[in-house]
């Protein structure tokens, strides 16, 4: 029992705690991800899987070698007729002769080295270009990665001050509730006063609650991307104030980005395969020669006791050449096929550049107008705190009515809900056009 307490107190002592707490920038976040997001751990197993893939392509060019060995226990001595003559007998009959021995037995090794081979040639370099298209996939995991971790954690950040601009209003809300029921009782105002701002301050308090709960799955989203446990803590170092939100992000003279974008990249790749295939087709028109030879070292006997007394090797070395002659014109019109899927994939490139300038093109309207959009919005939540402000002084002077402040302190809520849209779609506007001009890497 006592060991049993010791060891058991070993393990908790080493045991990982249920929950961890980190305190992360976005950077922080995206390299987390790059770690613990699946989809990029499986990335980098593709990227070693291709690794292999090269090194078994270069085995087949490697010297072949294999053993082997055999057995035989003839139960029956195979027999063979030969014609009478032969031992004296008339012409025209035959004498069953058997040949051989009730016992055989062989061990043996031979081996075969590829001394040219087009085929083989080609192949070893479409292994490379595979471990490229894997590489270039991997960092392509790693961009979406980073897009998406961005996206959540700006998230956060655009809920965080959601949350601040609405306990701003809760409290001032509640201060100007207090007030009303104050002078309700004194005879100052109706009770219809009352309950106006009273309804106005519950829709508040509820709106508050449900950003908070939204807070919270936005946090798990959060984690989510980055691959982290959902039970792990995290708070964000870096604040909206610290993000940059400008035109000149969206300038960008240089008309050659797209060789920036993973997916150019890839088209490049796919090209670049099509044509190996190419080559490869072509190849079979070329001779092949190997050179090969063998061993084998072979015991008989009838007595199996005796067997492996007597040894009879034999031994040879040589090369073999194959010349492609006619395949009913198979050959050629396989070149051809590969001929059509090259163009195809280079048309296929075109394509992908052109809809890459097109993604940039609206990536910068869509961040410009953005921007744009959120500079209105917060010129309009600054009135609307103005226009609640004059509202509310009218009405304790008694030349404004509740009704007016009510609409004022309405119009005030719209206006920071826009502002926290126009918010978050700026901040995704500008993701997205990092992404766009190959920024993001």
């Amino acid at each position: 029992m006592l060991a049993c307490g010791f060891a058991l107190t070993g393990y908790a002592q080493q045991a990982p705690p249920d929950t961890q707490r980190y305190n992360f920038t976005i950077q922080d976040c995206v390299n987390y991800a790059y770690t613990h997001q699946d989809s990029v751990i499986n990335a980098g197993l593709d990227v070693k899987s291709a690794e292999y893939k090269v090194k078994e392509t270069i085995g087949i060019g490697l010297p072949q070698v294999k053993g082997s060995a055999s057995f035989q226990d003839y139960l029956k001595i195979p027999t063979t007729l030969l014609p009478g003559q032969f031992f004296g007998q008339p012409e025209g009959t035959f004498v069953p002769v058997q040949f051989g021995v009730k016992y055989q037995s062989s061990f043996g090794i031979n081996a075969d080295q590829i001394l040219f081979d087009g085929s083989y040639l080609v192949g070893l370099k479409a292994s490379r270009t595979y471990k490229e298209l894997s590489i270039r996939n991997q960092i392509r995991s790693k961009i979406e990665v980073n897009v998406s971790v961005t996206k959540a954690y700006y998230q956060v950040l655009v809920s965080n001050e959601q949350l601040r601009l609405l306990n701003a209003n809760v409290a001032q809300l509640k201060q100007q509730m207090d007030e009303t029921i104050a002078r309700n009782k004194q005879g100052f105002v109706e009770k219809i006063d009352v309950d106006r701002i009273t309804v106005q301050y519950n829709n508040l308090v509820t709106d508050r609650e449900n950003t908070l709960r939204l807070l919270a799955l936005n946090y798990q989203v959060l984690k989510f991307q980055m691959g982290m446990p959902i039970g792990y803590g995290i708070q964000l170092k870096d604040k909206l104030e610290d993000i940059k939100l400008d035109e000149s992000a969206s300038l960008n003279n240089d008309t050659s980005f797209y060789h920036n974008r993973i997916e150019y990249n890839l088209a490049e790749t796919g090209v670049a395969l099509k044509e190996l295939d190419l080559k490869r087709q072509k190849s079979h028109f070329l001779p092949t020669l190997k050179l090969n030879g063998a061993y084998t070292s072979s015991y008989q006997n009838n007595s199996f006791s005796n067997l492996y007394k007597m040894n009879f090797p034999s031994s040879y070395v040589g090369l073999s050449l194959e010349v492609p002659i006619f395949n009913g014109f198979q050959r050629k019109n396989q070149v051809k096929q590969s001929e059509i899927t090259v163009l195809k994939s280079k048309n296929d490139l075109v394509n992908a550049k052109n809809g890459l300038m097109l993604q940039a093109s609206q990536a910068n309207v869509t961040y410009i107008n953005g921007l744009q959009s959120l500079n209105n919005q917060k010129r309009n939540m600054n009135l609307a705190e103005d226009v609640l402000r004059v509202s509310k002084i009218k009405y304790q002077q008694g030349v404004g009515s509740s009704i007016e402040v009510t609409q004022a302190q309405t119009d005030l809520e719209t206006a920071d809900n826009k502002y926290i849209q126009g918010l978050y779609d700026a901040l995704v506007s500008k993701v997205d056009l990092d992404k766009a001009y190959g920024r993001i890497q």
